[in-house]
């Protein structure tokens, strides 16, 4: 895997989505808007109906069949036709990446053509239903539905750059840095001091920017690495215990005794559970 593969990978694990709204409307008003800048993401499936979006000045024209996003942030408009209005099926949503917006930096309507319409209504009308029962399990599966809507629409629409724009901004930038940096260091000793150093900051002001984005400290997310690369080796290599040890940049006690705490079981007892 590209370091932009490997990045891409642990940003996604702290990605998180709620949907704060979900319904299918029919008709004219409430679609009618003009340059709106909502704090949140709207996605849309055009079921029937014309009309148009405009996003930061760029015009669009939403067909049936069609699923888009627009991003939170933007300045929108939305027409459509009082005698043809718009059917959509529509949920406004929050993804982040950490406190990292997801959508941040975007400045277009993310539009595709929805390669099983049928498919989609379906995920949408469940997703609706959901929303409107309680319970955590009903909260799972909507958010999993979002997770699916978008992965359609961004996939269709041809958008596989999406995260390699989203990296290519400082912050991004100097993030990936540290994260390539601790990857190829995991087996010697690291401080935060050390990894500060390298998007040149104080200490201070690198531990909260870090958790910002990553959710967690610097110095426990090494440790966290640590432990996946240990979960690793134990699985898929015949590597001794003492050997992982060394690999991740620890005294054989300290990572049995910091592996059974983390894990719930000794670093013998992994091994053995995973083959």
């Amino acid at each position: 895997m590209d370091r932009l593969g490997n990045m891409t990978g642990r940003l996604l694990q702290n990605l998180n989505v709620t949907v704060t709204h979900a319904q299918l409307t029919t008709g004219y008003p409430g679609w009618n808007r003009t340059n709106e800048t909502p704090s949140f993401n709207r996605l849309y499936f055009i079921d029937r109906g014309e009309g148009k979006v405009i996003i930061n000045g760029v015009v669009y024209y939403p067909r049936p069949g069609q699923l888009m996003i627009m991003p939170a942030g933007s300045i929108q408009t939305t027409e459509t036709s009082p005698d043809h209005p718009y059917t959509r099926y529509y949920c406004h949503f929050d993804a982040r990446i950490g406190e990292w917006p997801l959508f941040h930096s975007a400045n277009k309507l993310y539009i595709s053509d929805a390669a099983d319409p049928d498919a989609v209504r379906a995920v949408f009308t469940e997703m609706i239903s959901l929303f409107q029962a309680e319970g955590f399990l009903s909260s799972i599966r909507v958010q999993a539905a979002l997770l699916n809507l978008m992965a359609l629409c961004l996939e269709a629409g041809g958008y596989s750059d999406f995260m390699d724009e989203l990296l290519h901004t400082s912050d991004q930038g100097k993030l990936a840095h540290v994260l390539e940096y601790i990857d190829q260091r995991l087996k010697h000793p690291l401080e935060v001091e050390e990894l500060a150093e390298q998007v040149h900051l104080h200490p201070n002001y690198f531990i909260p920017y870090f958790k910002k984005f990553m959710g967690v400290t610097p110095m426990h997310y090494v440790q966290l690495k640590r432990m996946e690369l240990a979960k690793k080796q134990l699985s898929y290599t015949g590597f001794s215990i003492s050997d992982i040890a060394e690999q991740v940049g620890m005294e054989l006690a300290h990572f049995s005794k910091y592996f059974k705490k983390t894990t719930g079981v000794s670093p013998s007892a992994y091994r053995s559970s995973t083959r």
